[in-house]
């Protein structure tokens, strides 16, 4: 387990804890090592797909761009739903690796945005772990 977590198994919402405002101030953002998936206009939000290219490019040729630039990891073709790519270490590519916070946070996905109130494993939980 990196050091910068405290242990809390991401898949075991068992033991995730209820959310309280103010937690993710020092939490080690266990949350941002999960899959992520993403809307197209998410990507646009991100920087990483322009307006133009989303309104007239077929989502499967833009996901194939975005796998080879391993952006994503994944493309859902039935849903258009992409994964976002992650690093070796599982967290997300738009983490800060020392400061544990979004460097897109202004920009970052609605999945991001609704979580973990609305949009989580188990609503109104998270998988809080205190940075080390």
């Amino acid at each position: 387990m990196r050091s910068h977590i405290a242990i809390v198994d991401v898949d075991s919402t068992d033991r995730w804890s209820r959310y309280r405002a103010g937690m993710c101030d020092t939490c080690a953002a266990n949350c941002c090592t999960m899959p992520l998936d993403v809307q197209l206009s998410d990507l646009v939000r991100l920087g990483v797909v322009d307006a133009f290219e989303a309104e007239n490019i077929d989502p499967k040729l833009i996901a194939k761009r975005l796998l080879k630039m391993r952006v994503i990891d994944h493309f859902n073709n039935k849903n258009s739903v992409f994964t976002l790519g992650r690093r070796s270490t599982g967290d997300c590519n738009f983490l800060d690796a020392k400061t544990r916070r979004c460097t897109q946070y202004e920009n970052r996905p609605e999945t991001c945005r609704l979580h973990p109130v609305k949009k989580s494993p188990k609503p109104g939980f998270c998988a809080y772990g205190r940075k080390a």
